[in-house]
């Protein structure tokens, strides 16, 4: 037998000897083996139900939203440019903040970790300031200033800032105002939160500070 026969039948013989030891690893841990397998697949049937199950409460979530937006959306009466007949409107806006707020309020509720029910939570402080309940807006804009999408969260920070600012409470105000200056996002760039700064400055009778901004 030459050289190349005998290496070549080594080869062989150690493909056989590992395959035969996988047989023989699982046939001795063939109920390991099958745990594991079982683990597994429960792990993925776990992950699929939870996306299917978040999926389904998002758009149950954003259904919810739109028909909520949907009466806030509803336009206020203007005598001198009446609405066609059978066009819902309201009266103020406060009236119709009054009816849209508890909409959203329920939709940010139920669904507190949806991308809807982010946004409802901006929209019930919204409603809230607009219905005259400061106490009640104010809160509502700090626990959406705090959700993880940075787009709600910023609007929510810029409503909370002007709303303090209206209350007299500028410290606290001209921080939220920086910390947007220093953290912009697509629904609230720096200009946005500098312009309202140096408002804020104007209406204290600081000019410097506010010249500072808009130069």
């Amino acid at each position: 037998m030459d050289a190349q026969t005998r290496s070549a039948l080594k080869k062989d013989d150690v493909f056989i000897h590992s395959t035969q030891a996988g047989l023989d690893w699982i046939a001795e841990n063939r109920s390991k083996a099958l745990r594991i397998a079982i683990a597994v697949l429960v792990a993925i049937a776990v992950v699929v139900a939870a996306v299917i199950i978040y999926q389904q409460r998002s758009e149950t979530a954003a259904n919810a939203f739109g028909r909520a937006a949907a009466v806030y959306a509803v336009p206020i009466a203007d005598a001198a440019q009446p609405m066609p007949p059978g066009v819902k409107t309201f009266a103020t806006a406060a009236d119709r903040a009054k009816a849209a707020n508890p909409l959203f309020t329920d939709v940010a509720k139920r669904y507190s970790s949806t991308t809807a029910g982010h946004n409802a939570l901006y929209f019930a402080g919204l409603t809230a300031a607009e219905m005259g309940n400061t106490s009640e807006a104010e809160g509502d804009f700090r626990k959406a200033g705090d959700v993880h999408d940075a787009n709600v969260a910023s609007l929510a920070r810029l409503a909370l800032a002007n709303l303090l600012t209206q209350h007299g409470q500028t410290g606290e105000a001209i921080k939220l105002y920086q910390e947007l200056i220093q953290h912009p996002t697509a629904t609230v760039p720096a200009a946005t939160a500098q312009l309202q700064l140096a408002a804020l400055y104007e209406a204290n009778h600081n000019s410097a500070e506010a010249n500072k901004i808009y130069a």
